[in-house]
């Protein structure tokens, strides 16, 4: 793939106009991608104040993924039917209106049905809204849409939980979903002023029912079992056994049909260009790994440190700052720059950082989880930007759009993947270190009577202080467990590097 950049398809935009669409589509973007992880802390409140029990809550985030997933792959061939501006001005729209729907539903079964409606319609915003940008950016500044663009989605799954975290504990839950309506309203003010006559060329692109029946198909029920896996017990439950081997099939199956279709729903041609395929392999593992950290972080700090919602989100807060300072330099220099080193160190310094977690420990002071949070920032500003821009510089502008769906669902999927083994590795390892532990546990043990006759000089009853101990030991093991996890990612990071010296070199021209 050549590494110049192309002409975009219109006269740049400059000035004012430009500043108001870096602003409106990656905003457009931060609502859409907030929305994947805002109500994930706050599914037992809507549950209950729903008269629902968790598990049919877990509905509000499996039916917006689901849909959402099964849309992305369609973007391109819908921006090429309706005009890319068009169709990212009709799904803002549409999106802000269903998100007021859902913090209107009076039942959980409404709830549902337009948080699929919401997921089906917002599919299309994050890649049109690339698409725009880099269509409308004068070509020595497409890297520098592409890193704006991009810090939106490196901080908003931060943000997400902090945002739903807070609403939920102080407000009531609706607000969760109204505030996409203010912020809607704006995007659209915005973006159809700046991109008036601006619209890309339509045509009627034909492809096959059968592509689009086992798209949704496969990408649907592995969206379904990754998210109901862990609740199921994985591969224990036949529910999930025939969902894997359904999305097997599925997907199997659309990549036969599509291979050499005329009407093909996905361009396959797009992984003859080397970058793309090594890039999008890389967004892909290495946002599972970095996505299954977000929610695996999280959870120990509330589960096993007592923080609050709101509190565990605000730790994890600091991953998002220097991102927003370094990702605008690295667009501004990176037609200087060879990508490849800047992954290479942005990769490094994340494995560095999962190293630094391993350290984790019972009565751990805040600053062990804001300083590793802090510097794991400087490496996912090297990740991004740098990944997207040796993916899609040099690309066709015509293909941009149908290449940031595939790009962004297989992003999607894996980000699912990531969070939920993560979730069910840390639940098994923890199993199996509290049986090691407990093994300890022998009243013959010196160290264990010394223990015990501690906690009865302190007032304990021996059963109170059996009972101490065993929570101490599950504390332990829930906190050894997320230790290997952290280690397990830093050596993935570190493998992931080799992969990036497979691609072409990439600067923009």
């Amino acid at each position: 793939m050549s590494s110049m950049a192309r002409a975009p398809l219109f006269e740049p935009l400059s000035g004012v106009n430009l500043i108001i669409l870096t602003f409106a589509l990656p905003l457009a973007t931060f609502m859409q991608v907030v929305d994947t992880t805002i109500a994930n802390v706050a599914v037992q409140t809507i549950s209950g104040n729903l008269g629902a029990s968790y598990s049919q809550g877990t509905w509000i985030i499996t039916s917006y993924s689901v849909a959402n997933a099964i849309i992305l792959p369609l973007s391109g061939r819908l921006a090429q039917r309706f005009g890319e501006k068009r169709l990212f001005l009709w799904s803002t729209g549409l999106f802000a209106l269903s998100s007021m729907a859902c913090g209107l539903s009076p039942d959980l079964t409404t709830l549902v049905i337009f948080r699929v409606i919401q997921g089906a319609v917002g599919g299309p915003m994050i890649p049109l809204a690339q698409s725009l940008l880099m269509n409308n950016y004068p070509r020595d500044k497409q890297v520098m849409a592409l890193a704006l663009w991009s810090m939106t989605i490196s901080v908003a799954p931060v943000f997400g939980p902090i945002m739903g975290g807070y609403i939920s504990d102080n407000y009531h839950w609706s607000w969760i979903f109204f505030i996409n309506a203010p912020i809607g309203v704006v995007v659209l003010l915005l973006a159809s002023g700046v991109l008036a006559g601006r619209e890309t060329k339509i045509s009627r692109p034909h492809w096959s029912g059968i592509s689009f029946g086992l798209l949704a198909l496969g990408v649907g029920t592995l969206q379904m079992m990754l998210d109901r896996g862990k609740d199921l017990d994985w591969f224990n439950s036949p529910t999930i056994r025939v969902m894997f081997v359904v999305a097997f099939l599925g997907l199997t199956f659309l990549l036969l049909w599509e291979k050499d279709n005329p009407k093909a729903l996905i361009d396959l041609t797009l992984f003859k260009y080397r970058n793309f395929s090594v890039g999008i392999t890389l967004i892909s593992v290495g946002m599972g790994l970095y996505l299954g950290t977000v929610v695996l972080i999280p959870l120990l700090l509330q589960t096993r440190y007592a923080y609050t919602a709101t509190w565990a989100g605000l730790a994890t807060a600091p991953i998002g700052l220097i991102p927003v300072l370094l990702m605008p330099i690295l667009g501004r220099y990176s037609r200087y720059i060879d990508m490849r080193y800047v992954i290479t160190i942005g990769f490094a310094v994340i494995a560095v950082t999962m190293r630094l977690r391993t350290g984790f420990a019972p009565g751990m002071d805040l600053k062990y989880v804001l300083v590793p949070q802090f510097i794991q920032g400087m490496g996912l500003a090297c990740f991004f930007v740098p990944i997207t821009s040796l993916a899609f510089i040099g690309m066709d502008p015509t293909k941009i759009a149908t290449a940031s769906g595939l790009y962004n669902c297989s992003r999607t999927l894996f980000s699912a993947i990531g969070a939920s083994i993560f979730t069910t590795l840390w639940e098994r390892r923890e199993a199996y270190h509290h049986v090691r532990l407990t093994g300890f546990i022998d009243p013959l043990n010196p160290l264990v009577s010394e223990g015990l006759d501690r906690l009865t000089a302190l007032g304990l009853s021996v059963d109170q202080a059996t009972l101490y101990m065993e929570r101490q030991i599950t504390n332990q093991s829930f906190i050894i467990a997320a230790n290997e996890i952290f280690q397990a990612c830093s050596f993935s990071f570190m493998a992931l590097i080799i992969l990036v010296w497979v691609a072409k070199p990439a600067k923009s021209s």
